[in-house]
């Protein structure tokens, strides 16, 4: 019995194929979200560990519990001075790099 090989693909082929090439429109809209949604999943683990609530957070920072919830649900609408308020009251270090061409800027 014959057994049939299956050609497997990495991550990378994948998104290619199916998302488009890095560097496309297509492709830097999905990393994008896809970062966005790591930041707000990262802020409702610090924001768990610290024992605090959506509202807890919400007041500490000025902000309704709808708007944390919305947050960590995916930060892309957030700005990035809600999202420095944000660790600051959680009391977490945030950082932040900037690659221009092929030199990194960094921001903390």
């Amino acid at each position: 019995m014959e057994t049939k090989k299956f050609k497997t693909y990495s991550l990378t082929e994948m998104k290619d194929k199916y998302i488009g090439e890095i560097g496309t429109t297509n492709r830097d809209e999905y990393e994008y979200e896809l970062r966005m949604d790591v930041l707000g999943k990262m802020i409702k683990s610090a924001r768990q560990e610290r024992h605090l609530t959506q509202e807890e957070l919400g007041k500490l920072i000025g902000v309704q519990k709808a708007q944390i919830s919305k947050l960590e649900s995916s930060a892309n609408s957030a700005t990035i001075d809600t999202i420095l308020k944000v660790f600051k009251a959680l009391k977490a270090e945030i950082n932040f790099n900037v690659k221009l061409e092929d030199n990194f800027v960094k921001l903390i």
